[in-house]
């Protein structure tokens, strides 16, 4: 250990940091000598790296074990979290599945039965590992529901293992497929599954890069080595990103190729026609389609090109190229999220990240809205074409989710589960502001606590956004949220630019050179609630995952003055390495690359969180989060962020990493890891804003 400075809160004193060693590694950008100290970090299996890993976590656990309310925080999280929780049903074969989570089970559990029958136990991924942290990717049925193919994720890894079981029975044919990534499952009939996957990587298997996606057919009873390659694997043309799919009726097989993570090109080919080629329905990447459905020739597609809300339009797949495309439902000022239920477009509107749904049958007839229970997010239409009940979840910030049945013939919404939850939804409000960001944009957001709560400029509020790849942030319950707002705290969540509540151009109003746009938009989130008396500075948490990692990452290097407490979670924190690591090149779209050009590089230079520590800087109290088997952003990301912060920092905040162990980008992770974690983070954060005890007995 090596004294760096001392670092304290009202109570708590770091003497010291972990060494970091720097090496002489320089890289050189268009005549541009540009340092790279940590670089070693980045060899994540290497025996320097583990020390430095487990002697970070020392000092950030040394640290966590003294704040006096950690446990009583961890206590309140399980509490609350220990509530039975289902999932909408859906129906394959002769039964019906859902999942349902007792509480606080580390991984949902799928449930079934068969008529009226009790539900039984189908499939438990609690059983998968002894500590929780092998999960369940993904459930995909043949034709018949006889047959189940499932994927696995161990230690929270994007690459998947699939298992094949007999429904019947419940015993596992074949051997287990092993390799694939970023893949769905489609089955044709009851015969064999499409699957997407990479080459296996040479070198590190977590950061190894993994840029060229290919798609196999598996026909059952078959070894994995004699699976067929479909598509991709030709040098000359090398996509990152390929999904399969089969249409409902076994007729065609849909491809949807990327460069990136934006656009694709669309192929279909006739499965009924034996050695039938692909046909090129799409040949450039310059819009997001998707074929939605198929009335025997006739495509539906969903597609936002020359239409930047999406619309609906028709094609027939002998010809299906752009010029033969036919409005049949027109773009309108609303993004529109469609899907397929029954013998209808279930059209799902996003206004101000809010939802609203439309029925229309494939005539393109408006046939009614959808009443909803209220303002919020309405999710997981999709029942089969047979169907005439359909399922959906609702919720929002103040609302657990709660699943609804939809009577796809006569428009009647039901309440189906509603969970018992030790929980008040009538004790807290949420409320839809308008604020404007440095360049005059209006920018929407959310703010949610409970109600009576005085606006003093003294609330702990936590500032949360993500800003890119054009994902929405739209309401959401959870439980962590709740913890908070107990406190005292305001949970504030504006929809930056970059992401998709308005559509392609508000996403790209937030990508390549006009990223900046969406870390002014959070800092003037921020502003706002300073100025507005919700909270002040000293009060003031900032936090964001994967790209709202890097959110927080450019936020406080810019700005370290704004808020009191930085939290970037599993961040791209090295904007000029970002793409050299697994599938990092496929998201060029939303950042551009070091290589592009020099305007490019010194655009990313500029705002880059790893290159822009300045020496001398009081930066705020910092918590960094990631996994050690993060093989999507990979580790090195924060740690060499946090060796940068630790080395450069003055001044009495800490500046802390907390790497959890088999743990990856998220999804899967355990409940009782999540409990731990969130416990960490609102610790230090109030601990950090100076409340020697909670600001609310619980």
């Amino acid at each position: 250990m090596a004294c760096k400075q001392e670092a304290k809160t009202s109570h708590i004193i770091i003497a010291e940091y972990p060494e970091t060693k720097k090496v002489d590694t320089v890289d050189t950008y268009f005549g541009v000598k540009v340092k790279d100290p940590y670089r070693w970090l980045e060899d994540d299996r290497s025996p320097e790296t583990e020390a430095w890993v487990v002697a970070e976590n020392k000092a950030t656990f040394d640290y966590l074990n003294q704040i006096p309310y950690r446990d009583t925080l961890k206590q309140r999280l399980s509490e609350l979290w220990n509530y039975e929780k289902v999932g909408a049903p859906f129906k394959e074969g002769d039964y019906t599945y859902f999942s349902k989570n007792n509480g606080l089970q580390n991984q949902n559990v799928i449930y079934r039965k068969k008529g009226n029958d009790e539900a039984e136990v189908f499939l438990d991924p609690n059983t998968f590992s002894k500590d929780g942290t092998t999960s369940l990717g993904g459930l995909s049925f043949s034709e018949n529901g006889k047959i189940l193919a499932y994927s696995i994720s161990e230690g929270g890894s994007d690459w998947r293992k699939v298992i094949l079981m007999n429904t019947e029975n419940k015993e596992i044919i074949e051997d287990t497929l092993v390799d694939i990534k970023f893949s769905g499952l489609s089955w044709f009939k009851n015969e064999g599954f499409y699957y997407s996957s990479y080459d296996k990587p040479k070198g590190s298997e977590l950061s190894a890069k993994t840029d060229q996606h290919k798609v196999y057919y598996h026909k059952l009873g078959t070894p994995q080595k004699e699976d067929l390659l479909i598509f991709g694997g030709t040098p000359e043309e090398k996509h990152r990103y390929i999904m399969a799919d089969v249409t409902e009726d076994n007729k065609y097989l849909i491809i949807s190729a990327s460069i990136s993570t934006s656009g694709n090109k669309l192929f279909i080919k006739d499965l009924t026609a034996p050695n039938s080629p692909f046909v090129t329905i799409l040949n450039h990447s310059d819009s997001d389609t998707d074929v939605l459905k198929n009335n025997g020739s006739t495509l539906f597609l969903a597609t936002n090109l020359n239409a930047p809300n999406k619309k609906i339009v028709t094609v027939d797949a002998s010809n299906p190229s752009p010029e033969n495309w036919v409005d049949l439902i027109p773009e309108t000022e609303h993004v529109l999220s469609p899907s397929t239920s029954g013998d209808y477009i279930l059209a799902h509107y996003m206004v101000d990240a809010l939802s609203k749904v439309k029925q229309y049958n494939f005539e393109g007839e408006l046939i009614r809205e959808i009443k909803l229970p209220g303002l919020g997010t309405a999710s997981g239409f999709g029942s089969k074409k047979d169907e005439k009940i359909d399922y959906f979840s609702f919720t929002n910030y103040n609302t657990p989710s709660s699943i609804y049945t939809l009577n796809l013939e006569t428009g009647e919404t039901t309440l189906y589960w509603k969970p018992a939850i030790d929980f008040n939804s009538n004790d807290y409000e949420s409320h839809q502001v308008f604020y404007t960001s440095k360049d005059g944009t209006k920018i929407p957001m959310m703010i949610t606590y409970k109600k009576g709560l005085e606006l003093n400029g003294k609330n702990p509020t936590m500032l949360y956004a993500y800003g890119g790849f054009n994902i929405s942030l739209t309401p959401t319950f959870s439980v962590p949220n709740v913890v908070w707002m107990e406190q005292g705290g305001i949970y504030a969540v504006p929809n930056l630019r970059g992401g998709g509540e308005y559509g392609k151009a508000w996403h790209d109003a937030g990508t390549k050179m006009q990223k900046q746009n969406v870390f002014d938009d959070f800092i003037a989130a921020g502003e706002y609630l300073i100025k507005n008396n919700y909270t002040s500075s000293k009060y003031l948490a900032v936090r964001g995952g994967s790209n709202g990692g890097l959110l927080v990452g450019a936020t406080l290097t810019q700005r370290p003055d704004l808020m009191q407490v930085a939290l970037p979670a599993v961040g791209v924190l090295d904007m000029l390495r970002y793409h050299t690591f697994t599938a990092g090149a496929g998201w060029a779209y939303d950042y551009g690359t070091a290589e592009d050009s020099k305007e490019m590089f010194e655009y990313l230079k500029k705002y880059s969180p790893v290159h822009n520590v300045k020496k001398g800087f009081e930066y705020p109290a910092t918590l960094i989060t990631t996994g050690d088997h993060d093989d999507r952003v990979v580790p090195s990301h924060s740690f060499k962020f946090a060796a940068a912060l630790q080395a450069k920092q003055v001044g009495k905040h800490p500046v802390l990493i907390r790497i959890e162990t088999d743990a990856g980008h998220g999804a899967g992770t355990p409940i009782s890891k999540t409990i731990e974690q969130y416990a960490d983070i609102f610790g230090f954060t109030l601990d950090n804003m100076k409340f020697k005890s909670l600001p609310n007995k619980i």
